[in-house]
């Protein structure tokens, strides 16, 4: 216990770790000294890096690979300062900012945990929109749907202003109804599809279907970019099963017998079955 405790006092605080990595930032992006890649970028040259280790956290986390989750988290939270160190030097915000307008808004979000209010737990989600309303209250911009950002993955993006009016009622109450409207937009699809020339309103009509499915997944709490992805990585391994099979074969894919790929393909999940 003595060691354990002595390890602990001599252990860096997190200010001090943190402190270290903004010097690193700041060093990265010395004019004279730093280096000519971290040097030559701005907010919108790192953006996308950005998205990027935000996707490999997900990655990490859907895996259970918790050794790569503190690798990928570490990397998310460069760019964070990324973007803090350029904000910075224009004086625009600093990285002390950031913590501040976060360790605020935390706050402000969660009355029930940091006041007196008490609010059920099915609430939670709809205090948390009508907050962010009142958080933009005077703004141009104040409708329901203005806090749901735009520039961000479609899928995100249809997710959040489903939630969004759904935290004013703007909702079934039950699955079934909405079951019945996805059942409805496909059949809409359908028709539009045999139509000629009407490549405009089948686009529309598959994005309704498309919205439908992740409104779907929202009401069976279920994550739906989680589960493309569940959907994509499944696909991928049962592909890969009759790449293998056909290759014993001496065939390849464009050349195999469509009964023949049918075949491997249902071999192929029937291995796969219980695989998440």
């Amino acid at each position: 216990m003595q060691k354990n405790m002595t390890q602990d006092v001599m252990a860096p605080s997190i200010d001090t770790k943190m402190t270290e990595l903004l010097q690193l930032m700041a060093q990265l992006r010395d004019p004279n000294k730093g280096c000519p890649w971290d040097l030559a970028q701005n907010f919108e040259s790192i953006a996308p890096y950005t998205l990027e280790e935000a996707y490999e956290v997900a990655e990490a986390i859907e895996k259970k690979d918790m050794p790569s989750l503190q690798d990928e988290l570490g990397d998310l939270l460069y760019h964070v300062i990324f973007h803090a160190r350029l904000a910075e030097e224009q004086q625009l915000f600093s990285f002390a900012d950031v913590v501040n307008s976060i360790s605020s808004k935390l706050v402000r979000r969660h009355p029930h945990v940091f006041s007196s209010l008490d609010i059920e737990a099915d609430q939670l989600e709809k205090q948390w929109e009508a907050q962010k309303r009142q958080e933009r209250v005077g703004s141009e911009k104040a409708g329901i749907l203005s806090s749901v950002n735009s520039k961000q993955p479609a899928m995100n993006h249809a997710l959040k202003i489903q939630k969004a009016a759904s935290s004013v009622g703007f909702d079934w109450t039950e699955v079934v109804p909405v079951f019945d409207k996805l059942d409805e937009e496909i059949d809409e699809l359908k028709q539009e599809i045999g139509l000629d020339n009407n490549q405009q309103r089948i686009e529309e009509e598959l994005g309704d279907v498309l919205f439908s499915c992740i409104n779907l997944s929202r009401h069976l709490t279920i994550n739906p970019d989680g589960a493309l992805r569940k959907a994509s990585s499944r696909f991928s391994t049962r592909f890969s099963y009759v790449e293998k099979v056909l290759s014993g074969l001496n065939l390849s894919i464009d050349e195999a017998p469509e009964d023949l790929l049918e075949k491997l393909w249902m071999e192929a999940k029937e291995k796969t079955a219980d695989e998440p």
